[in-house]
């Protein structure tokens, strides 16, 4: 427990579908005052996220989905064009994420590639991400892919080059995304 923060209490706001949390605290600031300070925290675990990238392609596996908080928050139609991506379900990230890849896009991947964790909204969500690379070919697509359960995931193959573009245009607008394909393109992964 950090030294900075004492005298937790948490209040439980919601157990709905993932679990939101009142907390207030004592918290010490940079100057050595004691401020007494509540924040709410959402919490829903971590996750795995993957770009699956073919360099003879130069192409990227990406998917689109309904995603209702961003209809909410203006996107019209509420889909969403972003990188495989899942919750660990208490699996370890690299067992998580082969998961996904195969459920979401149909293709069972030789090997991935841990390339860096990010908290993806720290002010209010508890999630950390783990961010992998992975090479595809035909060779490791097994199905049509589209989730399961109530998912309704559609597959998308597109250019490095068209990626980007629409990461500009601003049809890409998932942050993990756009994080994904600028580690492609600054590693040299991809043109």
């Amino acid at each position: 427990m950090s030294e900075r923060i004492r005298n937790i209490k948490e209040q439980l706001l919601s157990d709905n579908w993932y679990v939101l949390k009142k907390a207030t605290f004592d918290f010490q600031r940079r100057n050595g005052t004691w401020e007494t300070t509540s924040r709410e925290a959402y919490d829903r675990g971590n996750g795995a996220t993957i770009l699956l990238y073919n360099t003879t392609r130069n192409g990227v596996i990406l998917t689109r989905q309904f995603r209702y908080p961003t209809f909410v928050n203006g996107n019209l139609d509420g889909m969403l064009i972003e990188a495989c991506a899942g919750l660990l379900d208490n699996d370890d990230p690299e067992t998580c994420i082969r998961r996904e890849t195969e459920e979401e896009t149909g293709y069972i991947i030789d090997s991935v590639r841990k390339v860096f964790e990010a908290y993806m909204s720290p002010g209010s969500v508890t999630e950390k991400l783990f961010f992998f690379v992975g090479e595809y070919s035909e060779r490791n697509q097994t199905s049509d892919g589209g989730g399961v359960d109530s998912e309704d995931i559609e597959v998308l193959e597109l250019d490095f080059a068209q990626a980007m573009a629409m990461v500009e245009g601003g049809e890409i607008r998932d942050g993990k995304t756009i994080m994904l394909l600028q580690y492609a393109k600054l590693a040299g992964l991809l043109k």
